[in-house]
């Protein structure tokens, strides 16, 4: 099989979120939906201070000709893939550069400190605005919200998945991810899942 061909080499995402939005499960079924196309894809991730509730974010370095530091250079994301818009901005901030992109769930989740009054979550238009200023190309989409009409909040991040295989930045076909999907859920779990999919490539491939 040949190796499929990269626009950047190594192509490096990003796949941040907060505990318990699946971000680990997304890095990990995208990582083996990439290899399974003949690319090398090192994967490190980062944990906050809580399981559920605590920044997460993953680091994939793709390439076709062998394995990377899975550490992202700062200043190095070609893509971020962000469940939670402010999770977005702290790696943006970071890790992105004048030609980043960025996939953004629209929806956010309130931290402890804000919910408790001790810190002020930014407004969504101060939020979008500074988004905008550090991406060179953004999509900004209601993963949470179509999650909820399939179900369950969780389906977001393979809606999230969906969408970033629509951008072609990265060999991810839906038969590629279908048999991931099989491999890693079962049959019984495919079809919604794949659902989620398709919901998130429509809403950036049109």
């Amino acid at each position: 099989m040949a190796t499929a061909k990269l626009i950047h080499d190594p192509y490096n995402l990003i796949i941040t979120g907060v505990g318990g939005q699946g971000n680990v499960l997304a890095s990990r079924m995208l990582g083996n939906v990439l290899t399974s196309q003949g690319l090398w894809v090192t994967i490190g991730e980062t944990f906050g201070a809580s399981q559920r509730g605590g920044s997460v974010m993953s680091h994939l370095r793709v390439s076709a000709d062998g394995s990377w530091s899975p550490q992202i250079p700062e200043g190095k994301a070609h893509m971020v893939l962000a469940l939670e818009p402010l999770e977005a901005l702290r790696v943006l901030v970071k890790y992105g550069n004048p030609q980043a992109k960025a996939i953004v769930n629209s929806r956010p989740i309130l931290p402890v400190a804000a919910i408790s009054g001790k810190a002020e979550y930014p407004a969504t238009e101060e939020l979008e605005g500074m988004l905008a200023q550090l991406t060179a190309q953004r999509w900004s989409i209601p993963a949470t919200e179509k999650a909820m009409e399939l179900g369950a909040s969780i389906f977001a991040n393979i809606i999230m998945i969906g969408a970033l295989a629509a951008t072609g930045d990265l060999p991810v076909s839906r038969e590629g991810f279908e048999a991931e999907l099989l491999r890693a859920l079962g049959p019984a779990k495919v079809p919604t899942n794949l659902e989620a999919y398709d919901l998130g490539a429509a809403m950036v491939g049109g």
